[in-house]
């Protein structure tokens, strides 16, 4: 699956943030029928034993599945991974659906679903042999895999196929990062939980799932037995801040550091001075924002194997400056370029740094008086974050766009968005969000611009033909 493909504007944002995923639904739900079951019940009796024995273990697949996946959560002595694919393509035809995935698999050959019909019969039966346990620790497993293998290609700039996978997991994902669901009890797998929800730490943070990671990653911790790690508290942290509560953060902030020199993580610290700027940047005080994205920076390696990018600490040093130092933000924009192209041959682009870079340069063409150029930068701000999938993103940049067409006299353009972002925040997240001081400020310049019109009835009416349209379809007008 090519970084491109995987890059459609639209495709899949308004699955990447719906406050849950779309889970299968139970086994033993309303919607699986008596008549419907009895009905698998006589296909699984006319299956020979091979058949008979890859169905229930399929049993424990949320969402849709590879041949990969089969084999590695599969296979046993009394099923070998070399006879897995001759098994499967005789029960497929039997128990199986093909599926048309949003979002593709790598290699191009079929994804499967087994219907809830199907489902509950396997479970049953493969509770009754007395093998569900092994092959439930076996689809954790795998499940691990899939999310160092999805936090890999992030840092190593396959960022969109990145996001891709995880989504197309997630339904199997969820399982495994909910203890409550694992074997024997849920404490002995919420550590397993807890590092595939830290592994997939860009899903939530970068694509928009913000509400997701924090109910997720807080259940398993509540379940973890021993002291979490400190990215595990670093994670938590961020999500507070992404998901407006920087009070909530702090305390969250102390106890990762604590972990991180308890544990050696000597990486972690450089997350946690990320961590520090982004909460200080959020809460309007960017003199010491500055001061720890250069720390971070610092303190960061030349190949950074988990969370954020050096790319992403220079863009976090620009936006600190951008309206107070303008010439150090173009420096650090510059650097933050010339970071990126000493590290190509390792590493692919970060979209998400990219997205915040181009607002740092639409802030200063609207210093330097240059509305135009300021305006195209915002609409690509805009268009990128809703790319990735990133809410927090879109609405700052979308504000900034405002801001900019309600100068240039624009205002039915300005109201668009401004409508359009009021809905997004309210539909992404809780009433008690509170957007930083750094958006704020954005929108304060551009009601201001608007002025009282935004009271007059038609710009009124812009304003809620905005919130119809949603940014998605204004991003490729205003």
């Amino acid at each position: 699956m090519s970084q491109e493909k995987g890059g459609e504007a639209t495709r899949g944002l308004e699955y990447m943030w719906a406050a849950e995923p779309p889970e299968t639904e139970r086994l033993w739900g309303e919607h699986v029928g008596l008549d419907h079951v009895a009905a698998a019940e006589r296909g699984y009796e006319g299956c020979g034993p091979a058949e008979r024995l890859l169905w229930e273990r399929l049993s424990v697949f949320e969402g849709a599945f590879g041949r990969e996946a089969v084999r590695e959560v599969c296979a046993s002595g009394s099923l070998p991974a070399g006879e897995i694919q001759a098994v499967l393509d005789r029960l497929a035809p039997l128990a199986l659906l093909p599926v048309d995935d949003l979002f593709d698999g790598e290699d191009g050959l079929p994804r499967y679903w087994m219907p809830h019909p199907m489902r509950a019969v396997g479970a049953r039966r493969l509770t009754a042999r007395g093998d569900r346990w092994a092959v439930l620790l076996h689809h954790r497993r795998w499940c691990v895999k899939v999310a160092r293998r999805a936090a890999d290609w992030w840092q190593r700039g396959r960022q969109l196929d990145a996001r891709d996978l995880a989504l197309r997991e997630l339904p199997d994902l969820a399982a495994a990062m909910d203890p409550t669901t694992a074997p024997l009890s849920p404490s002995a797998e919420a550590e397993t939980s807890v590092e595939i929800a830290v592994a997939l730490w860009f899903l939530w943070v970068s694509c928009g799932r913000i509400a997701e990671g924090r109910s997720r990653l807080r259940h398993a911790l509540s379940l973890h037995a021993g002291p979490p790690s400190a990215r595990a508290l670093w994670l938590a942290a961020f999500l507070e801040l992404e998901s407006g509560r920087p009070e909530d953060a702090d305390p969250l902030l102390a106890q990762a550091w604590v972990a991180a020199v308890r544990d050696g993580d000597e990486h972690c610290l450089s997350l946690l001075a990320h961590l520090r700027g982004s909460t200080a940047l959020y809460q309007g005080r960017t003199r010491a924002a500055a001061a720890e994205f250069r720390e971070a920076l610092a303190l960061m390696e030349e190949h950074p194997e988990f969370g954020p990018s050096r790319q992403a600490c220079w863009v976090g040093l620009a936006l600190s400056l951008c309206r107070s130092d303008p010439e150090g933000a173009q420096e650090a924009l510059d650097e933050a370029d010339t970071d990126r192209e000493s590290r190509r041959a390792w590493v692919g682009r970060d979209l998400y740094a990219e997205a915040w870079a181009y607002h740092v340069r639409a802030e200063l063409g609207a210093w330097d008086g240059d509305r135009g150029r300021a305006a195209e930068y915002a609409r690509r701000a805009l268009r990128e974050h809703l790319r990735l999938g990133s809410a927090v993103g879109a609405a700052c940049a979308a504000e900034l766009l405002a801001q900019m067409r309600a100068m240039d006299g624009q205002h039915d353009a300005a109201a668009h968005l401004l409508g359009a972002v009021d809905l997004l925040r309210t539909s992404v997240f809780d009433s008690s969000y509170r957007p930083s001081e750094y958006c704020v400020a954005t929108r304060a310049r551009g009601e201001e611009a608007l002025g009282a019109l935004l009271a007059d009835p038609e710009l009124r009416s812009a304003y809620e033909e905005g919130a119809r349209r949603g940014l998605f379809a204004l991003s490729c007008e205003v």
